[in-house]
């Protein structure tokens, strides 16, 4: 039950209106509202109403549609009582066609008002200066009349009276509903981007959320925000009238107000919702990732009297599960204005399809967006589509049934090995790489692995690497000796990439070239000018790939940059780091694409801070933690030189992660990094950040690294090199080294 706010307060009339001529009513109400505007008004007895942008219009001979209208309109903006309408081309005529009111009949000198106005092609070209004159007409009249004048309040003025003008003809109307209907009165805060409760009231019921839906369902938010699309659809499902919980309309300050109607009117409003108080309710949830916002969401719907309806938890969307066989998931995901936001966002929106065709069979969705081009990242098949507007922002409602499980597809199976073809050329090549995938292909498969190296330099007369990431090979050529001519290193290459497209069966779509030469800095993190395609011409760039790793998907850029975003060498470590960080904090220095940040929140980690020098990987990241179903205030991105932001940090972390370049040298920002010259200040420094029980893991890259000996008497230093290393890497050496740190602990 709600506490109602509803209070009798009310100026008592003076006057009865004495004509019959009929009440003119205006429901105004967002665009895309209209037609549900409408169908309110007929149902609550509005005579023939009629749409034009913007609002409903109809008339009575009794005030009880417009007071129905106030304290059951889910749709409407107000509800107007049109009193004049006439021409007023120029400011004289608007105070002239005021002043012919008798606004003695409609409040006194001692309630407050003010004037608010519109202009729509008007030959007055100042709101302000309009609302002035009808002030000044009223408030001339009133001083002619009594020698007295009512106040102007235009924060909380008692009546609020309308002005449209539209062209030459003006419209003044009295404001029945005072404050706008969309301030319900239950709201204290509000998350990023809130939904007024109009437009929220709407998207539930396009939705399919009706009066008494049955207790074996269940309604969803997965990211609920302030809950206000809680709110409503449960107002919806108790057959709530939303203007019982405000406390104050503007027809309680009018002299026509009816206060005996307008009171068995809440009278009747309240019995409707009582006889819903003790039929079974179905189960109402919402989930968001920021803590904080969860608790303004709990103190919205304690304010709304719902707070033993709604249950409010807080939860990331990749840890989301069906509570009932059937039900609606009903959400308004974050927009995005930034960059980095909209490239989160919009893989966000591909993380919440796949979390709704995977668990949600038998489902309905009601899937909310500013972003409509957007929309086919969900991959579902919409059934309905609704245009509305968010403030400004033009938007879309997108409805859904879930297609059911979906199909489970083997992506260790994509590519498989074809027999060899004698006339092939490079016959040395083509048996090495056959042999390594009749090795690979096998363990890769039982491991549940869809992206690792099957050829790495093997022969050097075959000097590149290759790399299946699930469907696509990704092929590297390293620089060949100076006692190898280009044409014969050319020719060889060819060769090899003839061999790999006829053994691995791989169409040339799916083929991916890059020759990698020595590099300096961090060249091998910029842009590849002319990037090449699978044939070896200049091709679009920009595109990501979605990839899978330890029930992770990751998005990967086989054209722009040398490397991917996804180090295939470092998957064992991030598999450790995953079981390391459950229920500890999280810090990834020098964090490239952030893959260890999704495997530590998909581990359990309570919070995450994502440090890298580069905009461009950090949006990568914040990607990556959006299409795995993670964000929000409990995971942070910092970009910054991780040696000055560590010096900066007062933070403590369980599980820290550094995997520095060998060399950086921005040019920009004009930084220099140097491992072997500058890992024992970074990992000092790390290590003060390092909680007493903490682990550090270190890596790098640089095959002559020499870890400083000094570090390993300051702390519990251990080699885990032969721990991180996968079976695709065996035998090449050591293509990373990696140790882990610890505080020495007190009894030592």
């Amino acid at each position: 039950m709600h506490a109602h706010r509803i209070s009798g307060r009310s100026v008592r009339s003076k006057r009865r209106r004495n004509t019959k001529e009929p009440y003119c009513f205006v429901a105004t109400c967002a665009a895309g509202l209209e037609n549900l505007v409408q169908e309110e008004i007929s149902s609550l007895g509005g005579n023939e109403p009629i749409t034009v942008p913007g609002a409903v219009t109809w008339q009575a001979t009794s005030l009880k549609t417009a007071y129905l209208a106030c304290l059951w309109s889910r749709f409407s903006s107000r509800i107007l009582l049109r009193l004049t309408q006439f021409e007023a081309p120029t400011p004289e005529e608007l105070y002239a066609g005021a002043s012919k009111i008798d606004w003695s009949r409609h409040f006194n000198g001692d309630t407050s008002f003010a004037v608010y106005c519109t202009l729509v092609k008007s030959e007055l070209n100042h709101s302000h200066y309009a609302s002035l004159k009808i002030k000044d007409a009223i408030v001339d009249q009133f001083r002619n009349r009594t020698g007295e004048r009512p106040d102007v309040d235009v924060r909380t003025p008692g009546l609020r009276l309308n002005l449209h003008v539209e062209g030459t003809t003006a419209t003044l109307s009295l404001d029945l509903s005072g404050d706008s209907l969309h301030r319900r009165g239950y709201r204290s805060g509000a998350g990023e981007a809130p939904l007024k409760e109009t437009l929220a009231a709407a998207i539930a019921h396009l939705s399919g959320v009706q009066v008494g839906m049955s207790s074996a369902t269940c309604l969803l938010d997965p990211m609920c925000g302030s809950a206000t699309l809680l709110i409503e659809a449960a107002l919806i499902i108790g057959d709530s009238a939303p203007g019982l919980l405000r406390n104050n309309f503007g027809f309680q300050h009018w002299l026509g107000h009816n206060e005996k109607m307008w009171q068995a009117l809440v009278d009747e409003a309240v019995q409707r919702e009582d006889q819903h108080a003790d039929t079974p309710w179905p189960m109402i949830i919402g989930y968001d990732a920021d803590p904080q916002v969860v608790a303004v969401a709990r103190k919205n719907i304690t304010n709304a009297g719902l707070g033993d309806r709604i249950t409010i938890k807080q939860r990331q969307l990749a840890r989301l599960q069906p509570p009932a066989a059937e039900g609606l998931l009903l959400t308004n995901p974050p927009y995005g204005e930034r960059l980095s936001e909209k490239e989160a966002v919009k893989y966000l929106y591909r993380a919440l399809g796949r979390v709704f065709r995977q668990h949600f069979s038998g489902w309905q969705l009601g899937f909310f967006t500013a972003n409509p081009d957007l929309a086919d990242m969900v991959g579902v098949r919409w059934q309905g589509r609704y245009r509305l507007y968010n403030g400004p922002l033009k938007c879309r409602l997108l409805t859904a049934s879930s297609p059911g499980p979906a199909e489970v597809i083997d992506k260790a199976t994509q590519l498989s090995l074809q027999e060899n073809d004698p006339e092939l050329p490079a016959e040395d090549f083509a048996h090495r790489l056959s042999k390594n995938c009749q090795r690979l292909f096998p363990w890769a498969k039982e491991n549940n692995i869809t992206c690792f190296r099957v050829y790495d330099a093997d022969i050097p007369e075959y000097n590149l690497a290759v790399d299946l990431y699930e469907q696509w090979v990704h092929v590297q050529e390293y620089e060949p000796p100076a006692t190898v001519s280009p044409e014969k290193a050319e020719e060889r290459f060819n060769q090899a990439l003839q061999v790999i497209r006829h053994l691995l069966g791989v169409p040339h779509s799916q083929l991916f070239i890059k020759k990698r030469r020595k590099q300096r800095g961090t060249e091998q993190y910029q842009k590849r000018s002319g990037a090449a395609d699978k044939t070896g011409k200049a091709g679009k760039t920009g595109k990501l790939y979605e990839v899978h790793e330890g029930g992770n998907c990751f998005l990967v850029n086989f054209t722009d940059y040398l490397d991917t975003g996804l180090f295939l060498d470092h998957r064992k470590t991030r598999a450790m780091l995953a079981e390391l960080t459950d229920g500890k904090t999280f810090l990834n220095l020098f964090a490239y694409t952030g893959s260890a940040t999704v495997y530590a929140a998909q581990g359990g980690a309570v919070s995450t801070r994502t440090v890298d020098l580069s905009e461009k990987y950090l949006i990568r990241a914040q990607a990556n933690l959006a299409l795995n179903g993670f964000g929000g205030a409990l995971h942070q991105f910092s970009e910054a030189d991780c040696l000055q932001w560590l010096k900066s940090c007062r933070d403590r972390y369980g599980v820290i992660f550094v995997d520095p370049p060998t060399f950086s040298n921005s040019r920009h920002k004009k930084i220099v990094f140097d491992v072997q010259q500058d890992h024992p200040e970074l990992l000092r420094l790390a290590m003060n950040l390092l909680t007493r029980d903490g682990v550090l893991v270190f890596s790098t890259n640089f095959r002559k690294f020499q870890l400083d000996t000094e570090l390993e008497e300051e702390f519990v230093v251990r080699e885990i090199t032969d721990l991180t290393l996968p079976e695709d890497f065996q035998g090449k050496g050591n293509i990373h080294r990696c140790w882990r740190f610890r505080h020495h602990s007190e009894e030592e």
